[in-house]
């Protein structure tokens, strides 16, 4: 089939790699390069966090079977790396930690005071921007083209399939006014010799993140809804630094060599299915915070959906 993919995030590459790789021909349009999406700017881990969907558990297992095998592929950026969760509520475990290869309860002692659950276990870490390039040279290889321009009607988009991977972009696209941007700030610093990654679920509304790569710290974060701001705030980053420090007082005195801010885009529920308007049509966006973490899942449900046209 000729499938025509719209965004070229983690969401609309992970799905056109899918269909070219199943034999389909690919394109994908965008008028932002990969390096330069919300993707490219997010933390990134696997886990499902900001997401609210009863489909999330199946599409996240699906993209950890992936992400496992592509950390063995040289050039990937996406490594396995053992870490702690916390939370500051008592038995805030979800579900699906559970499930995660060599989780366990923290130990007394283990985690910061401020947080009344803590858990460790292994997860895919990625670095967003390398992994967007290695996703893209795929595509190459794939026989996919990258066409530069902005979409203003998915309708008026040539081929036998149209999927929209257009994110935040979609409440004006399709439109949907349900979308809503969750506003993120993230802080890089040179890696002090930091191996394990740290998440600090929300603390009056402050999310407290490490995330190790070989050659720098990615370091959170925030959750603001429906602020669009993508301008760095150095109060916030302030703020993060400030926090990460405490958790690790290594970080303290570093020096910031890149900053990142994106906009989550979010809604009640991921809509992913066939338009009921336009049945060449179908959706994969409203991922909120998971976008990496559920994208090979949600691009294995929008193959079906397309074969099954």
């Amino acid at each position: 089939m000729n499938i025509t993919v719209v965004g070229a995030g983690v969401s609309g590459l992970t799905t056109a790699l899918l269909a070219a790789e199943a034999g389909h021909r690919v394109r994908v349009v965008a008028h932002r390069h990969p390096r330069d999406t919300t993707s490219a700017v997010a933390g990134a881990s696997w886990g499902p966090h900001m997401v609210d969907d009863e489909r999330v558990d199946a599409w996240a297992a699906a993209s950890w079977r992936v992400f496992t095998d592509v950390a063995e592929v040289d050039g990937s950026a996406v490594r396995m790396v053992s870490g702690i969760e916390a939370d500051p509520e008592v038995d805030a475990t979800p579900r699906w930690a559970a499930t995660v290869p060599g989780y366990r309860e923290c130990l007394p002692g283990e985690a910061p005071p401020q947080y009344r659950t803590a858990w460790r276990y292994t997860i895919p870490l990625i670095d967003m921007p390398r992994y967007l390039d290695y996703l893209s040279r795929r595509l190459d290889a794939a026989g996919v083209s990258l066409e530069h321009r902005r979409v203003h009607e998915l309708s008026g988009l040539s081929g036998d399939v149209v999927v929209n991977c257009a994110g935040l972009e979609s409440r004006e696209l399709v439109p949907d006014p349900t979308m809503r941007a969750i506003r993120g700030q993230m802080v890089e610093t040179p890696n002090p010799g930091i191996e394990e990654f740290f998440l600090g679920n929300a603390i009056d509304g402050e999310l407290t993140v490490i995330f190790p790569h070989p050659d720098h710290l990615v370091l959170g974060g925030i959750g603001v809804y429906d602020d669009e701001n993508t301008e760095p705030d150095p109060m916030i980053e302030a703020d993060i630094l400030r926090r990460c420090t405490a958790v690790d007082p290594r970080i303290g005195g570093l020096p910031v060599i890149g900053r990142r801010v994106g906009l989550r885009p979010a809604r009640a529920t991921v809509r992913l299915e066939r338009d009921p308007d336009d049945g060449r049509i179908v959706h994969n966006y409203g991922h909120g915070g998971s976008g990496v973490t559920l994208s090979w899942g949600c691009a294995a449900d929008v193959l079906k959906l397309v074969e099954a046209f």
